[in-house]
């Protein structure tokens, strides 16, 4: 047979032998080798055959057997390896990636997906595959190894294939089952941690943060946002991430861990992306969701605990003192007064705090305590701030230490009733006709002890007479002249005369 360069096969003990091999061959396991002696009463006899065997001739045969099968044989499975975990396993029309070794009954190999350095990717039940194949991979798990023996009718018969699958030849397939799924899969959900407290799920127009592991369904990791010591941020439900992560990010709470399992159809699809998503791949994203938030929302405040009998709270242009705690929703601590020696000194309605504090400290009492939920259009914005991350939501636990009634913007100085008539001359202490700073101070500081008017709260009064003088002080001269001297309503009443 050597010589021929194809092997013999036949059926045993049916008469289609010579006797003597039909019974030497009996009991053979594959690659075993025999050396058959048959006489000639059990070879061709005294007949011989001619021009090749005499009569009477004794026969030899070295024997190798490489393959053996029954009509009656079927798929021979074996698993040689399983995950713990297997939520699912391969049906009729699910769509598979694998890699196999396939190789003869005696261990010929004839073919391997490692060799191509690609999973082999087919529809399971559809005729794709020979039949061997297309039972063998039923009810495997993503991971799974096994080891598939499909007899010959099962696989390509007595034609073979090409030149490296010999007639009536049995093949055996090690294959380990990368990932699969069905074209009709939607997004499968896994809750790994929900909070207790879920007061509100993110919704389409939402903007999340969120870290991730995106792993494909064998476990190989192509992407983290850990990695880069930095969340993901993106809105949801409007088309910017692929389509499996946009309904898999749906009805998230703050804090929660999800895993989200995206078939191929929903992300990448059959071209897969870069060097890390093949094509026809399921990804796998385990989510950890920082905060989110909606660009129309408000501050969100929650009393804490409010004293009785408030009467008088905070307004825009007062003066407060308050003490604050300040993190993200995830608990990350950032910033807190309590790091200093005094509380936190603000002038209400001036910018100079974030404008979502600002709002959160109006209308409030002294002693009042509240957890203020600002979103980052109302905190730091997008580009964040040293410490705080971009478009970050951030949580401030205030209490109000105590307020002093402002004055309205644009002032300085107010009074309680109508100025003196004849205010340059009371201003005027030692009637020298000329007011420097130190008889502006004391007659300001006159008026604010009689309780005929009042500063602009501030840590620093003198700081806003000194600012007042030098309003006042129109040439620089370091004193004011009759003519400087003006009360801001008459300037106010000047500029809309000069407009008109």
């Amino acid at each position: 047979s050597y010589d021929r360069g194809a092997t013999v096969a036949g059926v045993v003990g049916v008469g289609r032998l010579i006797t003597g091999m039909d019974r030497g061959l009996q009991g053979m396991c594959v690659n075993e080798r025999r050396h058959l002696i048959v006489p000639p009463h059990l070879g061709y006899g005294s007949i011989g055959v001619a021009g090749l065997i005499p009569p009477d001739a004794t026969l030899y045969f070295d024997v190798v057997m490489l393959d053996i099968w029954n009509k009656n044989d079927k798929l021979q499975i074996t698993t040689l390896s399983k995950p713990e975990r297997c939520n699912r396993t391969v049906e009729n029309s699910d769509f598979v990636r694998y890699h196999y070794n396939g190789t003869l009954l005696d261990g010929t190999p004839f073919d391997s997906s490692y060799s191509k350095d690609s999973t082999y990717d087919t529809y399971v039940g559809t005729g794709w595959l020979i039949k061997g194949m297309d039972q063998g991979l039923l009810g495997m798990c993503a991971g799974e190894k096994r080891s598939i023996i499909i007899p010959p009718f099962l696989a390509y018969g007595e034609k073979g294939y090409r030149t490296v699958i010999p007639p009536q030849a049995s093949l055996v397939f090690s294959v380990l089952l990368v990932d699969f799924h069905n074209p009709k899969d939607g997004v499968s959900l896994e809750h790994l941690e929900v909070p207790e407290s879920c007061k509100r799920r993110a919704v389409t127009g939402d903007f999340v943060r969120y870290h991730y592991n995106g792993t494909l369904m064998d476990g190989t990791l192509f992407d983290s946002s850990y990695s880069r010591n930095h969340t993901y941020n993106t809105y949801i439900g409007k088309g910017y991430i692929i389509p499996g992560m946009d309904q898999g990010l749906q009805g998230v709470c703050m804090g929660e861990r999800r895993r989200v399992v995206v078939p191929p159809h929903l992300a990448y699809g059959e071209n897969g992306t870069g060097n890390k998503i093949p094509g026809s791949a399921v990804l796998i994203f385990d989510v950890h969701i920082i905060d989110f938030h909606n660009p129309a929302d408000s501050v969100e405040i929650e009393t804490v605990y409010r004293p009785e009998g408030c009467n008088v709270t905070t307004r825009d242009r007062d003066f407060v003192r308050y003490h604050y705690n300040c993190s993200l929703l995830d608990g990350t601590k950032l910033f807190s007064s309590h790091d200093y020696e005094k509380p936190q000194e603000v002038t209400l309605g001036t910018n100079k705090v974030i404008e979502g504090l600002n709002s959160g400290l109006l209308n409030m009492c002294t002693g009042e305590r509240r957890v203020l939920i600002i979103p980052p259009h109302l905190g730091h914005g997008e580009s964040g701030a040293r410490g705080v991350p971009g478009s970050a939501v951030l949580r401030f636990e205030v209490e109000l230490i105590s307020m002093e009634e402002g004055v309205p913007e644009g002032y300085l100085f107010i009074w309680h009733g109508d100025p003196p008539a004849s205010l340059y001359e009371q201003m005027d202490l030692n009637k020298d006709g000329e007011i420097p700073a130190d008889e502006f101070s004391t007659f300001i500081k006159t008026q604010v002890a009689e309780g005929k008017g009042r500063l602009m709260p501030s840590s620093d009064p003198e700081k806003v007479i000194a600012d007042m003088f030098r309003n006042q002080d129109r040439n620089q001269d370091g004193k004011i002249t009759s003519e400087e001297l003006k009360l801001k309503s008459d300037e106010d009443q000047e500029k809309i005369h000069e407009e008109l």
